[in-house]
């Protein structure tokens, strides 16, 4: 990545191993770790609010997010359905 903050060498193993051109890696190493950054509060809005727009419920919204905290990169303590609640609502 071009501002030297940024992991060369990753890229330079996915130019020897794929098909896409510098930028394209760039790219997908930026948003890849854009995603991996995100917090465990930034997570569980995102989610809250995508799992809103497929209509579901929040009893179900809080199983589903305490299932995918678990599987996530981030270290999470586990999470009951009513402090999932309160990083949503405050």
């Amino acid at each position: 990545m071009t501002d030297g903050g940024g992991p060369d060498d990753l890229l330079a193993h996915l130019a020897r191993i794929s098909r896409g051109d510098g930028s394209e890696l760039e790219k997908v190493v930026r948003e890849t770790l854009d995603h991996f950054s995100e917090t465990v509060e930034q997570f569980v809005a995102r989610r809250h609010a995508e799992l809103q727009a497929e209509e579901l419920r929040n009893d179900a919204i809080w199983e589903r997010i305490g299932a995918e905290l678990r599987a996530r990169r981030f270290a999470a303590p586990p999470l009951t359905a009513r402090q999932i609640r309160r990083l949503v609502y405050g």
